[in-house]
């Protein structure tokens, strides 16, 4: 693999990355603290895609028609039926602590029904033969189709949250809590709302990752790693900013990788502590941290 091969490469791959980091920033922004079972979750959804295509032989793509709802339908009732009841006002350490749990839950729920045993997903419809870009430059259209399809959805979940009813008032309460209280907005519903949306995305960017390479109950915390780098490269106030990250650390990782097969995770380590050092605020600067007043606190937009 020539140089600007393993660019384009990662490139494509940051495209899911992206989508990963979208979620986390989601819930970042709604309840003020990361979601260690982020990962998780994502990889839930993986396992749940191909346990419907093991057993009815669909298609992992067209499976996403079920497992989406299905993940939306269990964040939304874990936040509002577990985590809520345990913390009725957010309190970010609490909610690293329950998150942690979670995680630890399902990684080892995982282990039980599934064992060990890694696996991969058939890309299904996606798959298809080489796609010739510019002269001799050529990348796989599976990797090209799931990186289209990773923008398409942060560019839906976009709107969703900025032009949509239920998207102004999830960003009300990310912005001031209490004075949207004081118009009628629940609280409760707003942050299960976000967490069945950060839930649905997760399993659409894991199903993704599970085409491109092998996973097992032991990857979660490795996905949660990277949609935390992807979204701090990227800086945590724009849309944008998930997308610039996911491809910075997916190019990092495939040119580390080409160096040195043993490279690839290593660079994007690398990269992430170099930017964190070099520029907090992230690649992709909001207005409010460019005039020095700090990144917008409330849902990316």
């Amino acid at each position: 693999m020539s140089w600007v091969d393993a660019f384009v490469a990662g490139a494509l791959l940051g495209g899911v990355y992206a989508l990963l980091a979208a979620g986390l920033a989601l819930v970042v922004a709604v309840m003020g603290a990361v979601d260690l079972a982020h990962g998780h979750v994502a990889l839930l959804g993986t396992f749940l895609a191909w346990t419907i295509g093991d057993v009815t032989g669909v298609d992992p793509v067209l499976n996403l028609a079920l497992v989406v709802p299905v993940m939306f339908a269990a964040g939304y009732a874990l936040q509002l039926g577990v985590v809520d009841r345990v913390m009725p006002r957010v309190d970010p350490l609490g909610w690293v602590v329950v998150t942690l749990a979670a995680a630890v839950i399902i990684q080892n729920g995982l282990v039980e029904v599934y064992s060990d045993e890694e696996r991969t997903l058939d890309p299904g419809v996606l798959d298809g033969e080489q796609v010739v870009l510019a002269g001799r430059l050529t990348v796989e259209w599976p990797s090209l189709a799931r990186f289209a399809a990773s923008v398409a959805l942060i560019g839906l979940l976009h709107l969703l949250l900025t032009r949509t009813p239920t998207g102004r008032l999830l960003r009300a309460g990310a912005d001031d809590g209490d004075a949207a209280t004081l118009f009628g907005v629940d609280p409760r519903r707003m942050r299960a709302r976000a967490m069945g949306l950060a839930a649905a995305t997760a399993a659409v960017a894991g199903v993704f990752v599970g085409m491109g390479a092998t996973f097992g109950p032991a990857d979660g915390p490795v996905w949660l790693i990277f949609a935390f780098e992807a979204l701090i490269i990227g800086g945590l106030g724009t849309w944008r900013g998930a997308v610039v990250g996911g491809v910075v650390l997916g190019v990092a990782q495939a040119i580390g990788a080409e160096v040195s097969p043993g490279w690839g995770e290593l660079a994007g380590h690398l990269v992430f502590v170099v930017v964190l050092a070099v520029r907090p605020a992230g690649l992709v600067r909001t207005a409010g941290a460019a005039s020095g007043r700090g990144a917008r606190t409330g849902v990316p937009t």
